[in-house]
């Protein structure tokens, strides 16, 4: 087995960002992250035929939505897209999100689950895209066995956490509390060729490798960045271009990160382009993936 060097994981400091949704309807779907997630528009541009739209919270990016109403729509046993998760910093802040995004009639609440790592709510967007909220349990209170974080899905009663946890004051905040995007949880073809791809060439270090039907991997020890399932999509091909999943954003700190991927990518073959402050590169089942350098404008977002 070969050894790992620091060349060839990703900086401890790696974070996730924007995720980029294709939408048919870019006013009703917007609308929804708005009124049931408290993310809001930030800027709008047209190019194009193509409309987009970034929302956040405060300043801070978490979604780009692009109108793009040709297109199909969501088909959930091809690769893409499982989830977006929505981290929040604290029980409080989770729960009046929950609160309010079960409130509105267009969610469709899918369920909630102990991770053991965390705590989360499920829900499925308008649109068929899948949606996570979130808040971590304290590192250390992390189970492991071995160099693996232990997760599970056990059953989370929603109504008591409500009970528990939320405030009136957590919900008067709304939009103005933080989140960022936590994981992005895909579904792909076949796990060892996404472990090729995104371990291996990408950099992220595997940290669960034994729950069934699916592959966790991270950066600096943090539970998971990324997810892999196939789960719906096993032996799955590269996706036809349809609405949900645009491109899954991953945040590195400095220009020699981007060094570093880019010698992991020539020495797999695989092709990618860069601008000096972002490498954008495919995977295996046609999903785009871009690594960039941190505090990206809305500019820059929306110019991807």
């Amino acid at each position: 087995m070969a050894v790992v060097t620091e060349e060839q994981i990703l900086n401890a400091d790696t974070s996730m960002g924007a995720v980029t949704l294709r939408v048919g309807d870019l006013d009703a779907l917007s609308g929804y992250y708005s009124r049931a997630f408290g993310i809001e528009p930030l800027e709008e541009r047209s190019r194009d035929r193509e409309v987009h739209r970034v929302l956040g919270r405060g300043q801070k990016p978490l979604l780009r939505l692009v109108h793009t109403p040709d297109l199909p729509g969501v088909d959930r046993s091809q690769a893409g897209l499982f989830h977006t998760a929505f981290l929040f910093e604290d029980p409080a802040s989770l729960a009046a999100t929950v609160y309010r995004a079960v409130q509105d009639p267009a969610s469709h609440f899918v369920g909630s689950s102990d991770h053991l790592v965390s705590e989360a709510f499920y829900f499925t967007d308008p649109e068929g895209n899948g949606v996570e909220l979130y808040t971590d349990r304290d590192r250390s209170l992390w189970p492991r066995q071995g160099n693996q974080i232990t997760m599970v899905s056990e059953y989370l009663d929603a109504k008591a956490y409500l009970e528990q946890h939320l405030t009136q004051a957590a919900v008067d905040a709304g939009s103005s509390l933080a989140g960022t995007v936590g994981h992005v949880h895909l579904q792909v073809g076949d796990l060892e060729v996404a472990r090729a791809f995104y371990v291996d060439a990408l950099g992220f270090e595997a940290t669960q490798t034994d729950y069934p039907g699916a592959l966790f991997a991270s950066a600096g020890g943090y539970h998971h960045h990324i997810a892999m399932n196939i789960w719906n999509s096993r032996g799955t091909g590269p996706r036809a271009a349809s609405l949900g999943l645009g491109d899954v954003a991953v945040c590195v700190p400095g220009a020699t990160d981007l060094d570093a991927l880019i010698a992991r990518l020539r020495v797999r073959s695989i092709p990618f382009v860069s601008d000096g402050r972002s490498v954008i590169v495919t995977d295996p089942w046609g999903t785009q993936v871009t690594v960039a350098l941190p505090d990206l404008s809305t500019d820059e977002l929306i110019a991807r």
